[in-house]
């Protein structure tokens, strides 16, 4: 019991001297924690920033497509033959009217002499025909002949008549056949590679003879996905749908189309409709069959806001941007995108023209925190450096 009644009184003895000693030191504790404070605050974060403006900015729908010929026909031949000569060369600019194949025309000369020697005969006898009708009629006004001779005399001369009219009409034969031992281009365009050379026998409107294709102007043939049709067909009707259409993989500039054929049906195994933009293709740099990235301007989004894509950040609940206060504090931003094209965002709510948005240094950024700004505000329209 003694004991016990000592180890108390020596423990609130030990108490009240370490409370006056606290009591004594507590300011100087109080700066030290202070000073400590300040020494582990943390240090604005160096970010780059950009400012948000108005822009005109298209509305596009991307798409992949093929180059097609304006015209492409395959050269045939109308007549039985062999052939003579393939005077082009393969791969050349043709003109219309130009020569591309010639058959053998003999045959066909020996037919068309002959047609002319029978035209002549039948003409011969048509004249002596109608001669013997005037005189029968003189001999029957003399009464020397019956009427029904005379009738017999004009029936020869009807009868010869028709028969000059179809010789007239073998020798136009003869001479069309003949025409068709010359092959043409039909139009002005790229010939491909020859198909048959001399010697070759052809069939009427069987043998491949060449292709002729035209490419200025320049089809490109792509589908387009159903769900876009409201709008595509929205643009047709306030006037000609711009296209601009590039090479995949080459940063040469774009050519640029309009829109001239939308097919009437969807075709329901794709879920897409057929569609055409022509090009005017003067230089010749694409071709037919050529794969094509192709942008269509649906529509412009006027007065719109926009920053650079790199400002626009993911979250759990969607899109949001760092907004640079005037005090070099920051504050997350929830925004909505209308769209994004090559290095730039469209904000359609959550943003106004005029705020600096940071671009770089997100990682290091927490909402309220301090920041330094490492250059001037990009504005979205000049170019990145």
């Amino acid at each position: 019991m003694k004991t016990r009644t000592l180890l108390l009184s020596a423990a609130v003895v030990g108490l009240l001297a370490g409370g006056v000693y606290w009591s004594r030191l507590s300011p100087d504790t109080t700066s030290g924690n202070a000073s400590g404070k300040s020494q582990r605050s943390v240090p604005p974060v160096p970010v780059n920033v950009a400012q948000a403006t108005l822009r005109d900015m298209p509305l596009l729908l991307e798409l992949v497509g093929r180059g097609e010929a304006f015209e492409t026909v395959t050269l045939k031949s109308r007549i039985d033959g062999q052939v003579a000569a393939v005077p082009f060369n393969e791969g050349q600019q043709v003109a219309a009217g130009d020569v591309l194949v010639k058959l053998d025309p003999a045959d066909f000369n020996a037919r068309l002499r002959q047609a002319e020697a029978a035209l002549a005969r039948d003409r011969a006898l048509l004249k002596k025909n109608l001669a013997d009708v005037e005189r029968y009629q003189s001999l029957r006004a003399q009464g020397f002949v019956s009427e029904e001779k005379v009738l017999e005399m004009r029936a020869n001369a009807d009868a010869a008549q028709a028969t000059v009219a179809a010789d007239t009409a073998a020798l136009d034969l003869a001479r069309l056949q003949l025409g068709y031992t010359t092959l043409r281009a039909p139009f002005s365009g790229i010939v491909g590679a020859k198909l048959v050379f001399p010697g070759a026998a052809v069939k009427i409107n069987d043998t491949a003879l060449a292709v002729v294709n035209r490419v200025r102007p320049l089809y490109v043939s792509f589908a387009a996905p159903e769900r876009y049709l409201p709008r595509i067909r929205a643009a047709m009707s306030k006037g000609a749908v711009q296209a601009s259409v590039t090479i995949p993989g080459e940063d040469g500039p774009a050519f640029p189309g309009v829109i001239r054929f939308i097919d009437n049906a969807v075709d329901p195994a794709t879920g897409t409709i057929r569609m055409k933009a022509e090009l005017d293709n003067s230089a010749e740099k694409l071709a037919p069959g050529q794969y094509l990235n192709l942008s269509l301007v649906l529509d412009v989004l006027r007065d719109s806001v926009v920053v650079p894509k790199e400002a626009v950040q993911q979250g759990p609940n969607g899109a949001f941007v760092y907004v640079l206060k005037a005090d070099a504090g920051t504050e997350v931003r929830k925004v909505e995108l209308a769209l994004t094209r090559n290095d730039l965002a469209v904000i359609a709510k959550g943003l106004s023209a005029g705020e600096t948005v940071v671009t770089d240094g997100h990682l290091r950024l927490t909402p309220g925190g301090k920041v330094k700004v490492k250059a001037p505000a990009r504005n979205p329209a000049d170019p990145v450096k």
